[in-house]
């Protein structure tokens, strides 16, 4: 059998319905991985970077993936014209980036089915006005690297080029990756973006050098942004730090998150509840999840903790914390700090706790662009405070606080805590109900001294989330009209787009079985965010190796298929059922109580099986296209649809998805091409 970098010839492998290819000219490998890798890094430098100034983004980081998607989709269906303008998006990517810095929003959505948190004064244009220019803006700087990265594909066998490509995506999150650990700012994302531009089309860049002259003006803007005073960037979040005179705010994309107080002249409010609410506790050890600046280990500290183990996620809040709050709680010798996500570390410690604090968990902000999960979504599921509960000692407590908003909020977290634990906790609220409230319960009702008694007020009552439904801001299954507007717009304005930009989808035609495979492929890949999230912390490092595990497996089809001789489509397919029917029955906690590196293992064969049997499916029929730019291109617009579609978790729980991925396949199998075969040459 021939290699995968030996393609046999175009009259040998093409179906019988489809014409005879001409000649292609050579390319430079390297340049289509350097493509790819440019591409994949623009992509999740603007995810990245519009969350930490349009608060909307923060929410519905999604919106920006599905513009990518369209606009390499059309990239790569422009890829057929003679006209080549695949050097002009950086003048479009630095208009957004004006546009952005010129009118930031710093403002909450909030609608009576979905509750985000912290909400301010609005700033900025309105979401109508906003969000449909960022789209647009998002999928014409896509379109761009799109076209440069489908033009360099048609030059190569189709299994060769999504062979580079592959490889050139891994290179582009290892190296987003890499920036995200040293806390790189977005100056060092667009200088990378800018040498990349320049590696990529040195010989052909011509005077007045518009593009060139408008990557100089994008790192100045950004540069302009990444060195004002007290501004910094965690793997999470754009952090800001504003002096009081008598305490520090910290704000974290625009929003204000966090101040650090000194407890020995402020009013600690509700922090002081888990201590007043069980006063014989011995506080023997201490754990403090959501520590942020470290108030919250400064109170357990002065009320006598022997032994604190505080956990925050963000790397720079704590470090922040560490060198500038006024008690030093975390230079304190009874304290260990654990940079980690809560729900990952109470999986994995076997410390028994007098007192557990979940300490104002609120992340204001999505795990990925690719799942609608904040940072701390599956601290509150049911198994979550069932595990909380399992690591306290007999007579410990579980507290936790926060500003709800909402009596409905307040009565879900009570009525998990009464749930899990048999009797209901205490309630200690601070600005009248539904604001502020401290929900603390002992292991032993008789441990807990209750001024309040928490009761029922929301009617019906809030279901409790689960791992599978882990949406605690959703008041009750579905999806909010607000996403249902903004999904239309996409699905729209991609619709428009695809006949405007790319012209006669008459050539796609062939290949509808290619887009529903890339619709699939998407909802594997959101319930595999989901699924490590879980398994393993909500953390940016966990996030960015899914991805790169995705695509290894992605890749090793595509080695698969370059040197096996693969068996019909009907017996791939069939694989591919057995996988994800395994994936479905067996569902992601249930590998919770695994060793870590058993849990490891026994995720990755169930997550990445399907994938792997997809792309079995993908690489075959991507080998028999006459046209495997335009055959890229539909599957990449399938997973815009795939995209929308994942919102379904919504209602239906994550679980669930892969019975939709499923239906997808089915629709991708009856839409195969049954006449013609693929001749290989040995």
């Amino acid at each position: 059998m021939s290699e995968l970098t030996e393609d046999p010839p175009v009259a040998s492998r093409r179906t019988v319905d489809e014409p005879a290819k001409e000649p292609r000219p050579a390319a430079s490998p390297s340049k289509l991985v350097l493509a790819s890798a440019l591409m994949l890094f623009v992509e999740l430098a603007l995810i990245r970077w519009t969350g930490s100034n349009i608060l909307h983004l923060s929410y519905f980081s999604n919106f920006v993936l599905l513009g990518s998607f369209l606009g390499i989709g059309l990239g790569f269906l422009r890829a057929r014209r003679s006209r080549d303008l695949s050097f002009m998006w950086p003048i479009v990517l630095v208009g957004l980036v004006g546009f952005i810095l010129a009118f930031p929003v710093r403002i909450s959505q909030d609608t009576e089915q979905l509750l985000y948190f912290k909400g301010v004064h609005p700033s900025g244009l309105p979401a109508w006005a906003t969000l449909p220019v960022i789209f647009l803006a998002v999928a014409a700087v896509m379109c761009g690297l799109g076209e440069t990265v489908g033009r360099l594909f048609g030059r190569f066998p189709a299994l060769t080029a999504y062979r580079l490509d592959l490889i050139g995506s891994l290179v582009g999150i290892a190296t987003f990756t890499a920036l995200s650990f040293v806390h790189a700012p977005p100056v060092a994302w667009g200088a990378l973006a800018a040498t990349g531009f320049v590696a990529l089309n040195r010989d052909r860049l011509r005077p007045p050098w518009l593009p060139l002259a408008s990557l100089a003006v994008l790192v100045g803007l950004l540069a302009g942004e990444s060195l004002q005073p007290n501004t910094t960037w965690s793997p999470y979040y754009k952090v800001v730090t504003r002096d009081r005179p008598k305490y520090v705010d910290i704000f974290v994309n625009g929003i204000p998150h966090q101040s650090m107080l000194n407890i020995k002249t402020f009013d600690p409010g509700l922090r002081t509840a888990p201590y007043e609410r069980a006063p014989g506790n011995p506080l023997n050890h201490v754990l403090v999840v959501g520590a942020g600046n470290g108030n919250d280990v400064a109170v357990s500290l002065d009320r006598g903790a022997k032994a604190v183990d505080a956990v925050e996620i963000d790397p720079r809040i704590a470090q922040i914390g560490r060198e500038r709050h006024p008690n030093r709680p975390y230079a304190n010798s009874r304290v260990k700090v654990h940079i980690d996500d809560g729900r990952a570390f109470m999986q994995s410690t076997t410390t028994k706790y007098d007192l557990i604090v979940f300490a104002l968990p609120d992340s204001q902000t999505l795990v990925s662009g690719n799942s609608s999960l904040r940072l701390e979504s599956y601290l509150f599921t049911r198994e979550a405070i069932a595990t909380a509960r399992s690591h306290l000692t007999a007579g410990g407590v579980f507290a936790m606080y926060n500003t709800y908003r909402t009596q409905w909020l307040i009565d879900r977290y009570a009525g998990t805590l009464a749930e899990v634990f048999g009797h209901s906790p205490c309630i200690d609220t601070v600005g009248g109900v539904g604001h502020r409230a401290a929900l603390v319960v002992a292991r032993d009702s008789g441990k807990q001294t209750c001024a309040t008694t928490w009761q029922l007020a929301t009617h019906p009552a809030p279901a409790v989330a689960t791992d599978d439904h882990p949406f605690p801001y959703l008041r009750r299954p579905g999806i909010p009209g607000f996403y249902l507007l903004v999904l239309l717009f996409v699905l729209l304005a991609a619709c428009v787009a695809v006949r405007v930009v790319g012209g006669p989808v008459k050539p796609m035609r062939p290949y509808a079985d290619l887009f529903f495979l890339g619709a699939a492929f998407l909802l594997l890949e959101t319930k595999n965010v989901a699924g490590f999230a879980l398994l393993f912390g909500t953390t940016w490092l966990v996030n960015a190796l899914v991805f790169a595990g995705v695509l290894v497996a992605v890749l090793a089809a595509v080695e698969v298929s370059g040197r096996v001789r693969l068996p019909r489509p009907a017996v791939l397919y069939a694989l591919l059922a057995i996988a994800l029917a395994i994936g479905w029955a067996v569902p992601a906690d249930s590998l919770l109580s695994l060793p870590w590196w058993l849990r490891l293992g026994a995720a990755a064969t169930l997550a990445f099986a399907p994938i792997f049997c997809a792309n079995l499916i993908f690489s075959r029929r991507l080998a028999e296209t006459a046209s495997s730019t335009s055959a890229f291109g539909a599957n990449l617009l399938g997973a815009l649809l795939g995209g929308t579609l994942e919102y379904l978790a919504l209602i239906t729980g994550y679980r669930a998805l892969l019975i939709l991925a499923g239906a997808l396949y089915v629709i991708a199998f009856v839409l195969t091409p049954r006449r013609g075969s693929l001749v290989t040459s040995n």
